[in-house]
């Protein structure tokens, strides 16, 4: 708690005791799929990734330089694949009156400094690009990564020119569904067009909406099996957005955004794999735009800060850019399903 002045009764020689808890509402920002580590980051030196294709079997090169070792020869009949990364740009415009006299917590600081203004305002900047990172990872994962307006950015089905599965009806509002041969099916069908990218090691996820989620864990047919033994416990208390495996798939009820498109529908589900060799990658393609980063290795993000080249020091501006791809080289093994 601290002493500011009377300013809002016009009592400029005042002061008043001021409650220092300031509750601010904040969107839920999603970064599951991005704290799972499913992508596999590449730094590339130069403007596009490629892509290497032989018997279904991908493997990612980052493109070099001038001047730079040659890369291995690529075998006869091999397929190569160009990308660039998406331009992410964004900024926010610091003007000194916005922070003249404005009282910063704790509000025993009576103004603002300017920098913690700037530093404020990047990390917002930051935090919408992890956000928009969570979108693309999201659109790979479905095999079409989306702009923020919904147009697909790239269909990796038709890079790879195969089509996309068929959606899975897991018919979960029958009683007498065998959800686990579901499962298995699901496991199946993965493996096989996975062929050399699943390993023993690969597992499954599949990331759903509320009303899927719901209905897959308490199935009567999953129930059963645990009824009468030392797992029934597990049939209570489960809380909303955890996850559940059945059938050695990770089912999560995955928590989107508040309000827009980076969700997943209540009644659907996407399954994908973890740990398949090469099947998601997370490029990155350096900055084309300013001399400081030309001819340089990528980095995940950059940020700018300008100043007001007048010289009367009216605002400061900070600008954060970004150019990333994510990959997704096996859609071939991604599956969907809906509830039913």
């Amino acid at each position: 708690m601290g002493l500011v002045s009377d300013v809002f009764n016009q009592n400029a020689w005042g002061a008043v005791e001021v409650q220092e808890e300031v509750v601010e509402r904040v969107d839920f920002r999603p970064n599951l799929l991005g704290q799972l580590g499913i992508f596999e980051p590449v730094y590339s030196r130069s403007a596009q990734i490629a892509i290497t294709e032989r018997d279904r079997t991908l493997t990612m090169i980052p493109t070099s330089a001038l001047g730079e070792a040659p890369q291995e020869l690529i075998p006869k009949g091999a397929r190569v694949r160009y990308f660039t990364g998406s331009r992410l740009a964004k900024g926010s415009t610091i003007h000194a009156h916005e922070v003249a006299g404005v009282s910063a917590l704790p509000f025993d600081l009576q103004t603002k400094e300017m920098a913690e203004e700037v530093a404020e305002r990047f990390a917002h900047l930051l935090e919408e690009a992890e956000l928009t990172w969570e979108h693309m990872r999201l659109g790979a994962l479905q095999g079409k990564v989306l702009d923020a307006d919904g147009t697909v950015i790239v269909n990796w089905y038709k890079e790879f020119d195969v089509s996309e599965p068929s959606e899975i009806n897991f018919e979960l509002g029958n009683p007498e569904t065998d959800v686990r041969k579901k499962c298995r099916d699901v496991e199946r069908k993965m493996q096989a067009k996975g062929k050399g990218a699943y390993t023993p090691s690969t597992r499954i996820v599949c990331i759903c909406g509320d009303g899927f989620f719901d209905k897959v864990v308490g199935h009567k047919s999953i129930k059963e099996t645990k009824l009468g033994t030392e797992r029934a416990a597990l049939l209570e208390n489960i809380p909303g957005y955890s996850s559940k495996e059945i059938e050695n798939i990770t089912f999560i009820n995955y928590r989107g955004a508040d309000e827009g498109p980076l969700a997943i529908a209540s009644d659907k589900a996407r399954f994908f794999p973890v740990g398949a060799r090469g099947a998601f990658k997370a490029g990155f393609t350096p900055c084309p735009e300013f001399k400081p980063y030309l001819n340089r290795k990528a980095q995940k993000y950059y940020g700018l800060l300008l100043a007001d080249p007048s010289g009367r020091d009216a605002w400061d501006r900070t600008e954060l850019y970004s150019y990333p791809i994510f990959i997704c080289s096996r859609p071939e093994m991604l599956q969907r399903a809906r509830a039913g």
